[in-house]
């Protein structure tokens, strides 16, 4: 039960309180935005996150050591992780105005597909992961990241526009996979 697989993807669990509190400025005690630092640290730990993500998957395949717990646990881990980014970058309002549907695209999506999911699977029927889904969440991760990275780095300018150009990009990849597993999973319905 606890392969290093495993202890990975618990690991993403336990660090999003620690994402929280570096992000949220009444927890932390210094003002009303995070600071550079704040970000810094929150993009560094957000990258720790990334790389766990695929690492624990990887391993897991590669070691023959796939469990139950950790085929219950990697989608729950990744969906508290999207959340809680989304839920903080839109309370720092580092994700604001027109954008945040972006981010609440995302967020539904990712709800959705759960449900979806643990539906079909009462019904022992599997939905695979598709390319451009991996590519979805590849933008978003790639998006969130820069958003955090943009709080550490103000002088860097572009690093924001871009990343909120990205995170558009995968809410666009995630109406398109949303679609794709709603219409797989409405065959199964009747």
């Amino acid at each position: 039960m606890l392969s290093l697989p495993n202890i990975l993807t618990l690991s993403r669990i336990f660090a999003v309180p620690i994402l929280v509190f570096l992000l949220w400025p009444s927890m932390s005690g210094r003002g009303l935005q995070p600071t550079a630092i704040d970000y810094a640290l929150a993009f560094g730990l957000y990258c720790l996150m990334g790389i766990t993500d695929y690492f624990d998957g990887y391993l897991a395949r590669s070691q023959g050591t796939v469990s139950k717990l950790g085929i219950f646990l990697d989608p729950i881990a990744d969906k508290i992780m999207v959340a809680a980014v989304i839920l903080l970058l839109v309370f720092t309002r580092d994700v604001d105005a027109w954008h945040v549907i972006a981010a609440l695209i995302i967020l539904l999506r990712e709800i959705t597909v759960s449900g979806l999911r643990e539906f079909l699977a009462g019904l022992q029927i599997s939905v695979p992961v598709s390319q451009l889904a991996k590519w979805k969440t590849t933008a978003q991760l790639l998006a969130f990241g820069g958003i955090i990275l943009a709080g550490a780095l103000p002088a860097w300018e572009w690093i924001k526009p871009a990343s909120l150009g990205l995170l558009w990009a995968a809410a666009i990849l995630t109406l398109v996979t949303g679609w794709d597993y709603l219409r797989a999973g409405i065959k199964h319905m009747d």
